[in-house]
């Protein structure tokens, strides 16, 4: 073949892997034999010797006419080539071979000729990041109910698969295949049969759309539908949408430890080296390119903000014909010998034609299994009558009365069961209520099928036996209870177990009126089951409309395959065919799924005249007919297409008709019909006459469609849609169109719009519910003008259409499946056909695609989900992904919100196998999909986002004028804590200036009283220092640093111990000393490697000349793991002070002024600053002072500290502040609790401490550690109702949802709600406000999340809409004074604006501790002054925005309390779309996003938001995230989220004062050291 004279061995590698890939795709059936050699044929093409007569192509095979629409892709059907490798391998894979049966070849050609388009203009997406083991699949047999096994046959994804009809004539070419080359356009005669109308020969070798489409514009403009076509305007739209997202790159998730990064340059101009970086340059060059229509200008600054509303487009095609005219059926004849009611048919054909056939039911196999006779119907059901009626209960109380409703549960497989159950039902007159079989307690949709037997009342079911032999028990046996269904009986109906009525026993059977007969369960778009009733007059209407439509003759035979629970299969083959005593052939699903000919047979061997079937049915006849070359159709004299009102029907119906014509199918014996749970029958097609012209078909334009109006598409085939009439309404019935939302206003003939229905033979209510029913069965339709066009109610249908020429009517689509997307309609089931066309063969399991909505940010977005095929590479799925979003782009102009793969068997299942969209959707916005792959494309789809902020140039313009206290007419947002007071008592002067030597005072005065008690993990005191012991052995290290650090005063110690009394001890020997104690935190023994380098970062900078330490430390500092980590040959001098020899220091020293260095603070800030700043001794000493007259503290009172001692307010409680007012403090190191989490809360139970403070991460601990355990903790004696404040101590805004879930979870041990506050600090002023005893209880108000994005504050109510709870920071400081200044201008702000926090105390530090000796900064942070106002005060800025709000309160001197909030830091702001926005903002929306989200952290790069959230499940749950946090952020934040990062929990780095630092995880995910499970990258 193609490979003669090719010496394979020759070839290079690649090729040869190529043809080796080939080999395989062929043996798995992934490609047919005809493509597989195409492909091969292709390869090979450079390396044959250019012989004269080299076939390339295939042997000569001849393609018959018969088999020229032959569908070759399909593995179970492979083409002409009878290679023996494809028949070989259908015996293996017929299971999983039917993705690819539904093709309609125009739909295929025009999606493949959309995507070339795209071809030019290739561009790269970037492909998602996935761990390897998120991609667990589940297999596919362990989770498939043995019957709903082959999902795709159900109804919904066969009947849209009928988009993809079988009609394919060229041949399955694998994706890349067709990327790679312009696509030719397939010309067999197929694809002009589906074009033409019907009546053409088939022949013809070449497409001629031209003449059909003439044609209809013709019969258009005859019937004067409109004057005159408008020009369509759908091709015009494809052109301004400009480039389209492109096709996928060659970007693939390298597994971890390959180093094939590419060096790219970040938009900073700053080279990085990482994968995760290209990507994200990818996204940002996709981004680029300008997708959005151009926002009109909305602006305003204090407006409200409002979304975006693009502005119409007056190109939009607008309905141009007169208002419609009510349609009318033709007249309902009166036939003398109909019956006066249904039963009364049953018993007429029970007496005199008892031998008759009724109904044939066929086993698996599809042979006949047994025949019921209309003798047998009526006696069984005759005998079910009396039992139910006389045989349940007792005389005196009845089980069953007439007019209750009973549920019917019986399978599809035992139709016999069901139709003596339903006959046997109308004769005792209770209503039957049939339902599917529940499968188990969970079934998708069981939950809302107990809705609908609550609504009507249901309390009984009927069942054979075997089919409740199958339900699902209790382990005593009895059924169980299905969620959501109220207590049944059940009632076996096997003949054995039923009564022979007594003698003078007669049923009732009245003439039909108006009670309900049966009830027919409907699901609505939202997934509720409602029940719609039929009454016994409208069954019986019914019934006679469709035997004058359909002509049913006494005596036919007809073949049903349709379920006869509901729908056509019940109207046609249970009722009208006992109304004319028709013999009915069911062939149930079960049977038709192994034996797909099945119907075609009973055809063909019972000569039947009538055959009811959907779709489906067509294509696996088709699939299946080459084993049976015998079977005729010619007896079919009406071939009912049940979903024919589905747009993709016309190109299955045109397929079956080219196969089947050949065996005797006569072309106008196909009737299409248009059907609704409402009005039952709306229109059917009736059967034309022998050589009559066939209807038109009408070509629309997609895109007059969307806007609702109907255009004949003239120019751009890719973009039409073609339909097949349903032919006329109902006899009897009245129809009209009117517009499918607000009023039912009529619509112009050239108008898409709702099909209403007046008939006698429709449903009358949905049971149990009056309101929906109004509004759905008693319409009246109202004119242009609103007037109502007469008294007759109708029933709305449900279905989507308009009239066309002749009265013919046309269904384009259902409400439900109607997605209305930035105010254009598109119709599910044409995107599923789209999506379809994509050569899913590879990807898509079964063909299974949900299409469906959800709201996000003020529109509908789509999503689209599928499921993948178990063998399906990443690769493959993310193609086909990129490529379904150009085909849905260029096809429907319209931007796909999600795209979600799902393991094959996955999504929940209807009944009859199809997928519960319903279930779907809701499984998709709690996040219980788990996708394996998934897509979102929000920066194309979301065009509504308001305008981006222009910021105003900044000037202090006049309105700044100060005047007094005022600024712009508002009081000056300034605050003040009270007077610090003259200290009279010299001894206490002396005291107070040094703290060194307030710990020589306290010594000589009071040595026995203890300072510092030190808890373990027991809570047992290990360590307890008096006065004297700790002046003791802060001179023995001064003696030691003296005689063995060889330093001069002044010199950097740097301190490295673990919380402990120790290190206070060390920071007073340093003090004694007269060289400068720094405070580090030891590095973690289980962690070197991330530790260790900041403990070298603050030796190094803060120069340090010598270490003092612990024995264990000394030894971790020169171990060989730190030498992994550090240089450990330079640390400078290291002191252990364990073993310290008894000698004091020749003298203590003394500093010459109160303004000397005491102490440097070193802080690693959020943003990963290291920052160290200079504290003084006056500093220290007025700052403890502060504390002592906030708190009240004195020596007689205990205090409890369970903070982090190394910086900050942490620091200054746990070393400086006892040493200074001499309370006692019980030291809690915060690692104890995590070996002992009540550590804490019993330490302040067991020493009744009145003040204790603490960390927000202890908090955290507590809250989620012990929160349901306080019943135990309350028996153990456990009370905390002497607590009088718990101070958190942090420097950031307050954590109010912590703070008070806290107060809440420990109020039962006795927590007042008053005593949790918390303290605020930052690096140029340690402590600004702490809540002490003295002020009023700290504020909480409510700001509009809005306004502070716009740096205003707006307080609104709580519970206003995007509100954001803010709670006061403590009370200020005595001797802290604080104002709020505009961060630009530098001038004073008024009360409740937004501003950084200044502050100006005699505790501020005194400056940055820095190397390079930066004065600039200095300068700006801690020596600023005001631009006007105050033009002599120095102020520190803070770093912090925040407002001051004075409040009704009073403060201790009873003025009116000034209370300060923080938003945020400045420097941890995100600047996007020209707003700021606070990392903790859009953290807490993540955190509310799903319930697997621990923890989540947010940052910029280069304009991208980049969410990182911590998965607290498993892995598979790690996709469902993607789309949830997507839309939290844009609907609470209106930001699109730029990538989606999944990690592990603990990922994100959180420092000791529970801060997240958010720029160390920055770094790392762009060094790509994060190891995520899932990076996904939106479009």
């Amino acid at each position: 073949m193609a490979d003669r004279g090719v010496d394979l061995s020759a070839l290079p590698k690649e090729v040869r892997d190529q043809v080796a890939e080939l080999d395989l795709e062929l043996s798995e059936g992934d490609i047919t034999q005809k493509g597989y050699e195409k492909k091969r044929a292709k390869l090979l093409v450079p390396y044959v010797p250019h012989l004269p007569n080299v076939d390339l192509s295939l042997p000569d095979v001849q393609l018959s006419p018969g088999h020229s629409a032959d569908p070759s892709p399909s593995p179970e059907a492979p083409g002409p080539s009878t290679s023996s490798a494809s028949r070989h391998h259908r015996t293996h894979r017929s299971g999983g071979a039917r993705d690819d049966r539904y093709r309609s070849d125009i739909h295929t050609e025009a999606v493949q000729a959309a995507l070339a388009k795209h071809k030019e203009e290739k561009m790269a997406l970037p492909m998602p990041t996935k761990r390897r083991s998120a991609f667990v699949q589940s297999p596919i047999d362990n989770c498939t109910p043995p019957d709903t096994s082959s999902a795709s046959e159900d109804d919904g994804s066969l009947r849209r698969k009928a988009a993809l009809s079988a009609v394919l004539a060229q041949s399955l070419q694998s994706p890349d295949y067709w990327i790679n080359r312009s696509v030719q356009s397939s010309s067999t005669s197929s694809s002009a049969s589906s074009t033409l109308s019907h009546g053409e020969a088939k022949a013809q070798p070449l497409p001629q759309p031209q003449p059909a489409a003439s044609l209809l514009a013709d019969i258009l403009a005859i019937t004067r539908i409109e004057n005159s076509v408008p020009p369509d305007v759908t091709s015009s739209t494809p052109q301004e949408r400009g480039s389209r997202v492109d096709l996928p790159p060659a970007v693939r998730g390298m597994s971890r430890g390959q180093s094939r990064s590419s060096m790219i340059e970040t938009a900073d101009g700053v080279p990085v080296n990482s994968r995760v970086s290209t990507k994200i340059q990818q996204l940002l060059n996709t981004l680029k390119r300008p997708k959005r229509p151009p926002l009109s200008e909305f602006f305003l600054d204090d407006s409200e903000e409002i979304v975006e509303v693009p502005q119409p487009d007056p190109n939009t095609p607008k309905p141009e014909g007169r208002q419609i005219i009510p349609v009318k059926g033709e007249p309902l004849g009166v036939v003398s010998n109909w019956p006066p009611a249904l039963q009364a048919a049953l018993a007429r054909w029970g007496s005199t034609q008892a031998k008759s056939p009724a109904l044939t039911a066929l086993d698996i196999t599809g042979k006949p299994l047994y025949t019921l006779t209309y003798g047998k119907l009526w006696s069984r059901s005759l005998k079910l009558a009396y039992t139910l009626l006389n045989k349940l209960g007792t005389k005196t109380e009845p089980v069953i009365q007439p007019g209750d409703r009973v549920a019917l549960v019986y399978p599809n497989s035992d139709p016999a069961m069901f139709w003596v159950a339903f006959y046997g039902c109308l004769l005792a007159e209770v209503i039957p209520v049939p339902i599917e079989v529940p499968l188990s307690r969970q079934d998708a949709g069981s939950q809302q099928i107990g809705f609908l037997l609550g609504s009507c009342g249901v309390s009984l079911a009927l069942t054979s036996e075997v089919c409740l032999k199958g339900l699902p028990k209790t382990p005593n046996g009895e059924i169980i209870q299905f969620k959501g269904w109220p207590r049944m009986k059940w009632v076996v109906t096997d003949t054995k177990y039923l009564t022979k009525p007594s003698k003078d026993w007669q049923p009732h059977i009245p003439t039909a009126n108006t009670d309900t007969a049966y009830i027919e369960y409907k699901a609505s778009k939202e997934g509720t089951v409602m029940g719609v009733a039929v009454s016994k007059i409208s069954m019986l209407t019914h019934c006679q409309a469709l035997t004058q439509a359909c002509n049913y003759c006494e005596g036919e035979t007809l073949v049903n395959v349709l379920d006869c629970k509901k729908d056509m299969g019940m109207w046609h083959g249970v009722l009208t065919s006992v109304m004319n005593r028709i013999h009915t052939i069911t062939v149930p699903y079960a049977v038709m799924k192994a034996c797909p000919m099945s119907w075609v047979q009973r055809v063909h061997i019972h000569k039947a005249r009538v055959a009811l079937v959907k779709c489906r049915d067509l294509h696996w006849a088709m699939m299946a007919h080459k084993d049976q070359r015998d079977s005729s159709l010619s007896s079919i004299r009406m071939l009912i297409v049940a979903d024919g009102a589905n747009p993709w029907s016309v190109s299955s119906c045109d397929a079956f008709l080219n196969v089947f014509q050949s065996h005797g199918l006569k072309p106008e014996v196909i009737c299409p019909c248009a059907t609704s749970p409402e009005a039952l029958t709306v229109a059917i097609r009736r059967p034309g006459a022998r050589g009559a012209p066939l209807p038109a078909r009408a070509i629309l334009s997609m895109g007059g469609l969307s806007h609702g109006v109907i255009r004949v598409n003239t120019e751009d085939k890719n973009s039409a849609l073609t339909v097949q009439d349903v032919g006329h309404i109902m006899p009897g019935a009245l129809m009209c169109i009117v517009k499918p939302d607000g009023p039912p206003q009529l619509c112009k003939t050239d108008e898409i719009g709702e099909i209403v229905i007046s008939s006698r033979a429709g449903g009358t209510m949905y049971y149990g519910l009056p309101g929906v029913t109004k509004n759905t069965f008693e319409v009246i339709p109202v004119n242009q003008a609103g007037a109502p066009i007469g008294e007759i109610p109708f029933s709305r249908t449900g279905l989507l259409g308009f009239v066309g020429p002749g009265s013919l009517v046309f269904v384009v689509g259902k409400i439900e499946g109607l997605l209305m997307v930035s105010g254009r309609r598109h119709n599910a089931d044409d995107l599923v056909a789209t999506a379809l066309a994509v050569e899913p063969v590879k990807t898509v399991y079964r063909g299974r695609i949900a299409v469906f909505s959800v709201t996000v940010f003020f529109d509908e977005r789509i999503v689209i989900v599928a499921e993948q095929r178990p063998d399906a590479s990443e690769e493959d799925s993310f193609q086909w992904m990129s490529r379904v979003l150009q085909a849905i782009d260029s096809i429907h102009q319209v931007g796909l919100y999600c795209l979600a793969l799902v393991p094959a068997n996955t999504l929940p299942k209807t009944p009859l196998g199809g997928i519960h969209i319903c279930e779907t959707k809701q499984n998709f916005l709690e996040g219980n999909l788990h996708p394996c792959n998934i897509l979102l494309c929000p920066h194309t789809c979301v065009t509504n986002m308001p305008k981006p902020r222009q910021k105003q140039p900044v000037d202090v313009g006049p309105a700044s004028m100060l005047v007094g206290n005022l600024v712009a007419g508002k009081r000056v947002a300034q605050a003040t804590g009270r007077e610090l007071g003259v200290v009279e008592d010299q001894d206490l002067i002396r005291k107070h200036q040094f703290l060194s030597e307030a710990l020589q005072w306290r010594a000589q005065t009071d040595p026995d009283h203890v300072l510092y008690v030190l808890l373990n993990s027991k809570g047992v005191a290990v360590c307890t220092s008096t006065c004297a012991q700790l002046h003791k052995r802060a001179e023995k290290i001064t003696a030691t640093l003296m005689e063995r650090g060889g330093l001069n005063t002044g010199d950097n110690v740097v301190l490295l111990y673990p919380p402990g009394i120790d290190l206070i001890a060390a920071f007073y020997g340093c003090l004694y000393a007269g060289v400068i104690p720094v405070t580090v935190r030891p590095p973690h023994p289980q962690n070197l490697a991330a530790t260790l380098p900041t403990v070298r970062m603050i030796i190094d900078v803060s120069k340090a000349a010598c270490i003092l330490t612990t024995q264990p430390l000394m030894r971790i500092l020169r171990s060989r793991e730190a030498a992994a980590s550090v240089n450990i040959k330079t640390w400078p001098t290291i002191i252990d002070t364990d073993d310290l020899p008894r000698k004091r220091p020749p003298n203590i020293y003394k500093p010459p002024t109160a303004e000397m260095l005491a102490y440097l603070d070193f802080s690693v800030s959020t943003t990963g600053m290291l920052t160290g700043v200079k504290m003084s001794h006056a500093a220290i000493s007025t700052l403890c002072r502060s504390i002592k007259l906030q708190c009240e503290l004195y020596s007689s009172r205990q205090i409890a500290i369970c903070l982090d001692p190394y910086c900050g307010l942490g620091f200054v409680l746990w070393c400086l502040s006892s040493v200074y007012s001499g309370h006692q403090s019980i030291l809690i190191p915060p690692l104890e609790l995590e070996s002992s989490l009540p550590l804490w809360l019993s330490t302040l139970s067991q020493y009744k401490i009145r003040d204790t403070f603490c960390s927000y991460s202890v908090m955290e601990l507590c809250t989620k550690g012990l929160g349901t355990q306080t019943e135990m903790l309350k028996a153990r004696g456990l009370n905390l109702s002497c607590v009088r404040s718990c101070v958190v101590i942090a420097e950031e805004r307050p954590r109010l949802i912590l703070t008070q879930s806290f107060s809440k979870l420990f109020k039962d041990l006795g927590l007042s709600a008053r005593a949790v506050s918390t303290a605020f600090g930052s690096r140029v002023n340690l402590a600004i406000c702490l809540q002490g005893t003295a002020g009023p209880d700290p504020s909480t108000v409510y700001v509009d999340m809005k306004s502070l994005r716009h740096d205003r504050v707006r307080l609104v109510e709580r519970g206003a809409p995007q509100s954001l709870p803010l709670m006061e920071s403590g009370t200020i400081l005595p001797g802290v004074r604080v104002i709020i200044v505009n961060p630009e201008t530098r001038g004073p702000l008024g009360d409740s604006h937004l501003g950084e926090i200044w502050v100006t105390s005699p505790h501020s530090a005194s400056g940055y501790y820095t190397i390079y000796g930066e004065e600039s900064l200095q300068a700006d942070h801690f020596n600023t002054k005001l631009s006007f106002g105050e033009p002599h005060t120095l102020w520190a800025r803070t770093g912090y925005l925040g407002f001051i709000k004075r409040t009704e309160l009073l403060d201790a001197s009873g003025d009116r309390h000034d209370a300060l909030f923080v938003v945020g830091s400045l420097d941890e702001t995100l600047e996007l779309r020209g707003l700021r926005y606070h990392p903790i903002d859009i953290e807490t929306s993540v955190s509310r996003a799903h319930r697997c989200i621990a923890e989540s952290a947010v940052f910029t790069w280069t304009n991208l938001l980049v969410v990182v959230a911590e998965l607290s499940g498993s892995e598979q749950e790690a996709l469902d995230l993607v789309p949830l946090v997507t839309n939290v952020v844009l609907e609470e934040h209106h930001l699109i989220v730029g990538v989606v990062v999944i990690v592990d929990p603990g990922v994100i780095p959180i420092n000791s004062r529970g801060e997240k630092q958010r720029m160390h995880l920055r770094d790392s995910f762009l060094a790509d050291q994060l190891d995520p499970i899932y990076v996904a990258y939106n479009m």
